[in-house]
């Protein structure tokens, strides 16, 4: 898989960052963000743990990542999403802990409304973690229901949204 420079990119905080399309060379930084995320801790910390995104995920799915680009320096990862398109659904969305709040994940949310537009979508399904069912709203994202507890994989309820794409 070649890697896409996107039209998502400029300034975000203080970072100039960029969408691209994650690489299986970004497995190893995908997992450590998802196992990393404090939004995990406490009752959700099994949710993640042993978690993985493999090159195998990566390969088979349209996962996109934010980094800094090249020009401020180090080209860290902050933050990625993977879209399914059929059913169209949000399958992963995460933001390292350090960079939330600067714009990021409404980067991804952007970048996420564009190829499920050049894809022919009008809509994506989110099942959310609870705590994030705020930001969903705040970029649009309309409750549609609850979808129920699976346990042992998920012991809780968690809110169902529709983002619009148009």
């Amino acid at each position: 898989m070649r890697p896409s420079v996107t039209p998502s990119s400029g300034e975000v905080g203080r970072r100039a960052v960029r969408v691209r399309r994650a690489t299986v060379g970004d497995a190893k930084r995908l997992t450590r963000l998802v196992r990393n995320s404090r939004a995990y801790e406490g009752p959700y910390a099994p949710m993640v743990a042993g978690y993985r995104v493999g090159a195998d995920y990566i390969e088979t799915h349209r996962v996109f990542a934010a980094v800094e680009s090249a020009e401020s320096g180090s080209g860290r990862l902050l933050g990625f999403y993977s879209l399914i398109l059929d059913p169209p659904e949000l399958d992963l969305m995460f933001v390292a802990d350090d960079a939330q709040g600067l714009g990021i994940g409404r980067l991804l949310v952007e970048h996420l409304r564009g190829e499920a537009r050049n894809a022919g979508l009008t809509g994506v399904r989110i099942v959310s973690h609870p705590p994030a069912e705020g930001f969903y709203r705040s970029v649009g994202a309309r409750r549609t229901g609850t979808e129920t507890a699976r346990p042992p994989a998920v012991m809780w309820d968690r809110p169902e949204l529709m983002l619009p794409v148009g």
